[in-house]
Parts: structure tokens; C-alpha cells; sequence
């Protein structure tokens, strides 16, 4: 049943249930990552938004190192997304069972990277916080790629701003007072509450990361990125087995074809 589940949650045949799941997941995750890098590297770096804004702000007051900074970690959150549609669509074309598997892969491993500089950022602060942040930027690119490509663009993970506001236009819905029934020519308004539902979830479950995220890196440090990194593997690895046993399945059929013809090949001196 488990190996079901995780076949189900990050494998090629999607369901709307698979998706959601795989997005509380992420949304954990990104939240623990995001407030964790935080405490790493005083920035949250999923919010591409502020990074923006942080740029122009610096632009203006002439602070030229933030602004490099700022557009190096905005290449790398395009750069993640970029490569993670990259991963997808050649899993597509090859029709790998693993084409979502594998960004979660690198997702884990790169986050393995960020835990293990830790000690060069506490010996070389001012050089590597740069770096690091690129680093975290590239991560959660990665990862919202992931989703959005799953979910044609119907889950996000790793910002709040988007879901907020799509829970405040539900709750309006919601609260909203319809004067006449239902006609050819009007149409009540009324809320989505699967929708409100999904959203609240997944706004739910970036807080929860957060907390553990912060919790972790504050009482653990860096290592606290080991079990985050184990979670992602956990969620990769039977789609990733599932293709391992593919190939082994079509590479000994193969080697069992090209037997059986050499077997009925005459011999060069027959006659």
C-alpha cells in the first residue's frame, strides 16, 4: 500500500488526489527551506517578488553589490524552473515513469549542497552567503516547476502571496449575500469550497514547514537539511525503481534476442 501511495504521488499517471498530496508536501518542504534559509542567510528565497523590489531599492540607493545579488538569485529561480521543465519533458519524450521523480531528486540533492556548506558559511560568511542564496533560489525554482507543470499551473508551493489572495476572493464568495434565485440571466455567486479547501492545505502545510524548518536550523543547524532531503528521496524513489526495473526487463530482453539469433545463424562452414 505505501509503495502504491508514493507510485501514485510523484509517478507519470496523475490523479487530482495525487496532486494535491504531492503539493502538501512540497508546500512543506518549501516552507521549511524557506524559513530555514532564512535564519542561513537572512532572505527568504522563494519570494521572488521582494527580490525584485529589493533590487530596484538597491539600484536607486546605490548599492550595486545587493542588486547583483538580486539578479543573480532571480536567474537562479529561472534556472531551476527552467532545468525542471527540462528533466519533465525528456521524461516525457522518453516516457520514463520517473520524468516528475527526478527533479525531486535533484531537489534533494542540492539541498544535501546547502547542508553541507554550512561549515564554509560559518568560516567565509561574506563569500559564500551569495552563493547560498543563488543556491536556495535554484531549489525552490526547481520545485515550483515541479508542481505547476503537474498541476497545469492550478498548485503553487513555494509563495503564499498568489494563495492568500485566492482564499480571500472563496471566503468573499462565501460571504457574499445572493438578492434572487437562480435564472436564465443570473447566476449566484458561490464559493469553491474543494478549492477554498485545497488552498487553506496547502497554506496550512507551508506554516507547519516553516515552524520545523526554523525549529530545526535554529536547534540542529545545517543538519537539520538531512531529513528534508531523505522526505524528497522518499517521495522520488519508487517511480525511479520503476524504470530501473524497465530497462534491466527490455536490456535482458534484448540480450535474450540477440542470442536466439546468433543460435539460428548457420555457421560460416555448413557447406
Amino acid at each position: 500500500m505505501p509503495i502504491y501511495y508514493l507510485r501514485r504521488l510523484s509517478g507519470d499517471k496523475r490523479t487530482s488526489s495525487a496532486n494535491k498530496h504531492l503539493g502538501y508536501s512540497l508546500a512543506f518542504i518549501a516552507g521549511a527551506i524557506n524559513a530555514g534559509g532564512f535564519l542561513a542567510v537572512d532572505r527568504y528565497t522563494s519570494h521572488m517578488t521582494g527580490m525584485v523590489s529589493s533590487m530596484a531599492d538597491s539600484l536607486i540607493l546605490g548599492h550595486l553589490g545587493v542588486v547583483v545579488i538580486c539578479l543573480g538569485s532571480l536567474a537562479a529561480f529561472v534556472a531551476g524552473s527552467a532545468y525542471s521543465a527540462i528533466l519533465i519533458n525528456w521524461g516525457l519524450h522518453h516516457r520514463t515513469h520517473s520524468k516528475y521523480a527526478y527533479p525531486l531528486l535533484w531537489e534533494a540533492l542540492l539541498l544535501l549542497c546547502f547542508g553541507l556548506m554550512g561549515g564554509w558559511l560559518e568560516l567565509h560568511e561574506s563569500g559564500f552567503i551569495p552563493v547560498t542564496v543563488m543556491l536556495l533560489c535554484f531549489i525552490m525554482g526547481l520545485q515550483n516547476a515541479i508542481i505547476t507543470k503537474i498541476s497545469n499551473s492550478e498548485i503553487r508551493t513555494t509563495h503564499m502571496t498568489g494563495i492568500v489572495t485566492d482564499i480571500g476572493i472563496e471566503l468573499g464568495k462565501a460571504f457574499y449575500i445572493n438578492s434572487q434565485a437562480e435564472t436564465a440571466h443570473y447566476k449566484p455567486v458561490r464559493a469553491n469550497k474543494a478549492r477554498l479547501a485545497l488552498l487553506s492545505c496547502l497554506l496550512l502545510s507551508f506554516f507547519c514547514g516553516g515552524v520545523i524548518g526554523a525549529f530545526g536550523f535554529n536547534h540542529i543547524g545545517y543538519s537539520s537539511t538531512i531529513p528534508l532531503a531523505a522526505f524528497l528521496v522518499v517521495l522520488a524513489i519508487v517511480p525511479l525503481v520503476d524504470d530501473v526495473r524497465t530497462r534491466r526487463r527490455v536490456f535482458l530482453r534484448h540480450r535474450l534476442q540477440d542470442r536466439s539469433r546468433r543460435l539460428r545463424r548457420p555457421p560460416a562452414d555448413a557447406e
